[in-house]
C-alpha cells in the first residue's frame, strides 16, 4: 500500500483538513471500505469515515464511494478529512464577538483585529477558539474543557491582525462538509487590502508556490514552481487608486499561509502597515516631513497589516443552499482609508 497525506495546518487563510490518497496493495482482499480506512488511518473513527462518505470526500478512482464499497487490489482512495481537535485543553472564556449567523451546523462570525484564532505557543487563552467555547457552554466559564468535547471547530482561519468573516463548524458532519468545499476550491473568498503603489492594469493574477522562508520561519516567501512550498493562485482587482496606495480586492483560489500577504509583497505591492512583509515603511511619496507624519498617523490607526477579509460563500452542509456573508472593514480602517482619500484630494 502506498500513502500521501497532506496536511493543510499552516497560517494566513489557512485552510484546515487532511487529505489522504492511498493505492490499495495488488494482494489486498476485498474489504469494506470504512473498515479499510479504519484500519489504515490512525484515530479516524466509523463516525468519521461515514460523515467523510456523506460528504463526497471518499474517492475511488475518482468517483463517490459509499462505506459499504468493497475495495480491491490496485484501487486509488483519497479521502479528505476535517482536521481532528488538537490535543489540549480549551478554557471557556467570555471574549466579545460578532456573530451574523448561527445554525445548528455553523456559526458565522467577524472576527476583530487583533484577535488570535487558536490557542498555540504564546497564546493559551484570549482566542476565538476560547470565545467560542465559552459562547457554546455557557456554564463553563473560566473552565478547562477537552477540545473534543467542545469542537469549536476550525476548516480555515486568518492572521491575528486581519479582520473579517470565518466559518466555524459545531459539528462532525458539517466539518466534514466544509472542509470538502475548501479542498475542492469551492469556496468563495473576497478580501480587502490596502496596498503600496499605483497599478498598471484594473486586474490580474498572482501565481507563485508559498513556503516557509528558510531563514526566517516566522514568514513566508514565493517560490519557483516545483523548487519549494506549495501552489498558489491569487486574483486581484483594483477597488479605488490613492495616489501613493491602492485599495484592492483579492480573490483567493488556493488558502496558503499569508497567502495575499506575500503574493502582494512578490509583486511589488506590499500590504500597508504589514510590519513582516515590509509594508511599515514609507515606500511610496514625497519627501515631506508632513507626508511622513501623515503616513505614520495612518500606521497607528490600524493594529497590523491593512487587510478584511470581506466576503464568504459556501454551500450549507445539511440543506444544500447557497450561503453568502458580507461585512465591511472595521471602522478604524475604514477612518484610515477616508483619511487617505482627503489627502489625495487636498494634493490636488
Amino acid at each position: 500500500m502506498q500513502e500521501e497525506t497532506e496536511d493543510q495546518d499552516t497560517g494566513e487563510q489557512e485552510e484546515l483538513y487532511e487529505h489522504h490518497r492511498i493505492i490499495v496493495d495488488k494482494g489486498q482482499s476485498l474489504l469494506r471500505i470504512d473498515k479499510f480506512l479504519m484500519m489504515r488511518l490512525v484515530n479516524v473513527s466509523r463516525n468519521r469515515i461515514q460523515n467523510a462518505a456523506d460528504a463526497g470526500s471518499i474517492l475511488v478512482n475518482g468517483k463517490p464511494a459509499k462505506p459499504s464499497y468493497r475495495v480491491k487490489p490496485a484501487d486509488i482512495i483519497t479521502i479528505v478529512l476535517a482536521h481532528p481537535p488538537r490535543d489540549v485543553e480549551i478554557i471557556a472564556e467570555d471574549i466579545p464577538v460578532e456573530i451574523i449567523y448561527e445554525d445548528a451546523d455553523l456559526v458565522i462570525v467577524n472576527k476583530q483585529a487583533g484577535l488570535v484564532v487558536h490557542p498555540g505557543y504564546g497564546n493559551y487563552t484570549g482566542t476565538l477558539v476560547n470565545a467560542m467555547a465559552y459562547h457554546f457552554h455557557p456554564d463553563l466559564l473560566g473552565k478547562s474543557i477537552e477540545a473534543e468535547t467542545i469542537r469549536p471547530g476550525l476548516v480555515h482561519r486568518i492572521d491575528k491582525n486581519t479582520s473579517g468573516i470565518m466559518v466555524i463548524g459545531r459539528s462532525e458532519k458539517a466539518l466534514t462538509h466544509l472542509a470538502k468545499q475548501f479542498f475542492d476550491r469551492t469556496i468563495k473568498r473576497r478580501y480587502m487590502a490596502l496596498v503600496w503603489g499605483d497599478f498598471n492594469t484594473d486586474e490580474g493574477t498572482i501565481t507563485g508556490n508559498i513556503g516557509r522562508n528558510q531563514t526566517d520561519r516566522k514568514s513566508m516567501e514565493v517560490y519557483p514552481d516545483g523548487e519549494h512550498g506549495k501552489h498558489a493562485v491569487t486574483h486581484y482587482k483594483v477597488l479605488e487608486r490613492l495616489g501613493y496606495v491602492t485599495l484592492v480586492e483579492c480573490r483567493l483560489e488556493t488558502g496558503r499561509t499569508h497567502q495575499i500577504r506575500v503574493h502582494m509583497k512578490h509583486i511589488g505591492h506590499p500590504l500597508f502597515n504589514d510590519e513582516t512583509y515590509g509594508g511599515k515603511k514609507i515606500l511610496k511619496g514625497t519627501t515631506f516631513s508632513k507626508y511622513k507624519l501623515f503616513v505614520e498617523h495612518c500606521f497607528e490607526m490600524i493594529p497590523g497589516q491593512a487587510l478584511h477579509a470581506r466576503s464568504l460563500g459556501f454551500i450549507h452542509p445539511s440543506t444544500g443552499k447557497e450561503m453568502y456573508f458580507e461585512t465591511p472593514p472595521p471602522e478604524n480602517f475604514s477612518a484610515m482609508l477616508e483619511r487617505w482619500r482627503t489627502y489625495i484630494n487636498g494634493r490636488d
